[in-house]
């Protein structure tokens, strides 16, 4: 049990260790908060130091800490990211973000359906309800995708193989958006970002952003500890709503919940003028961000079918390329489609350290929204596309 709660303490204090970093040495701030995170934890991951033997009290108790921590760090994160956007700024940018989503869901679909034709085999029965699923994951991550595969009676073994391939195929994907691809498709997509203001150089807020200077200063350790109080409201309001409404803590009430109060509490200049809750609200993305990477398993995929990883990687490849040509088409800034990626093939959690990464939070807003959405249609759209293809 001892090393358990010494991995809950990295958990904790690798997020400091980074800040740190990132305040005293400029090679730090070139390779980015969120990108350090996800190294740190790859290595625990792949060191074997953060798993342990299955069905054991350790790894229950693990288990259990794990998911309470991934849990609890995003829902408090998105408030005291969201409290000094300004929304009128975003409003702006509605059509694009629409338009952003709209591609991005219609190019999955077509993926889905031309990889169903190309990839289906024999040896997968109803290899429809596979497709069905990885339109599910893509348009809203693996709450979808659960909920399509126990409304269709998907085999457990089908599932397993189909979700172990797409975390290995998606996961660099994300890895390389996070790393510095963001820069790629800014040049892709050369557009102006209204909520930038017309400023299109690739530096942009970095003064306002990630700056953990004098963070923890009397003149600033009061506000900030203001926005984390209304955090932890909106997130037990939210929570509330959630099991009075579904008899669960359903993560899509939750995070709409809490959302939508940090929207209207960001029209409140005292709320929006509250110092270093954006810097706060990263310190929780670190912590999510090592945990997820630290999940990652290199083993996860032995002896699956070749066909299904084939369609999985086709889905993925061919729904990226096709929503990046649909953005060029529409005029839609690469950041905006980034975080459009990133919000449909995960879903609204990954949104905020991608965010980070590119040191733009005011895309934030539109890829909640777009993440949400597709929470909201993604189970509806893959059963469809089952029945459509069967």
């Amino acid at each position: 049990m001892i090393r358990v709660f010494i991995i809950i303490a990295l958990y904790i204090l690798v997020p400091v260790i980074i800040i740190e970093c990132f305040k005293r040495w400029t090679w730090m701030q070139k390779i980015g908060t969120v990108v350090a995170a996800y190294v740190v934890g790859i290595v625990f991951a792949l060191t074997g130091f953060v798993h342990f033997e299955p069905d054991t009290a350790e790894a229950l108790t693990f288990g259990k800490l794990q998911s309470t921590l991934m849990s609890v760090a995003v829902p408090l994160a998105i408030p005291l990211m969201l409290f000094n956007c300004d929304f009128k700024l975003w409003t702006k940018a509605l059509p694009k973000t629409l338009w952003s989503l709209v591609g991005g869901i219609c190019a999955v679909v077509a993926a889905v359906i031309s990889g169903y034709f190309i990839f289906r085999t024999p040896q997968v029965p109803e290899f429809n309800k596979v497709a069905a699923m990885m339109t599910g994951i893509y348009t809203g991550g693996t709450m979808n995708f659960n909920a399509i595969g126990a409304s269709l009676g998907v085999d457990k073994t089908v599932m397993a193989i189909v979700l172990a391939f797409e975390m290995v195929f998606t996961t660099p994907y994300i890895l390389f958006i996070i790393g510095g691809g963001y820069k790629v498709f800014r040049r892709i997509l050369p557009y102006e970002d209204i909520t930038r203001k017309g400023r299109a150089d690739e530096n942009i807020g970095t003064k306002d952003v990630e700056n953990y200077r004098d963070m923890f200063s009397r003149k600033n350790v009061g506000g900030m500890f203001a926005g984390l109080a209304l955090s932890i409201l909106f997130l037990a309001i939210g929570a509330g709503l959630a099991l009075l409404i579904t008899g669960t803590l359903n993560e899509l009430v939750v995070i709409l919940t809490i959302t939508t109060l940090s929207i209207i509490a960001s029209f409140f200049k005292k709320v929006r003028e509250l110092p270093k809750t954006f810097e706060l609200g990263m310190f929780f993305i670190l912590i999510f961000s090592v945990i997820v990477a630290s999940l990652f398993d290199i083993h996860s995929v032995n002896g699956g079918s070749l066909m299904i990883g084939m369609f999985v990687l086709w889905v993925m490849l061919v729904a990226a390329v096709l929503h990046l040509l649909f953005c060029r088409i529409a005029k839609v800034s690469g950041d905006l489609f980034c975080v459009s990626q990133v919000a449909l093939l995960c879903s609204p959690p990954f949104v905020p350290p991608v965010v980070g990464a590119m040191k733009n939070k005011k895309v934030l807003i539109s890829g909640i929204v777009i993440g949400l959405i597709g929470y909201a249609i993604g189970t509806y759209l893959g059963v469809m596309i089952a029945l459509v293809l069967q």
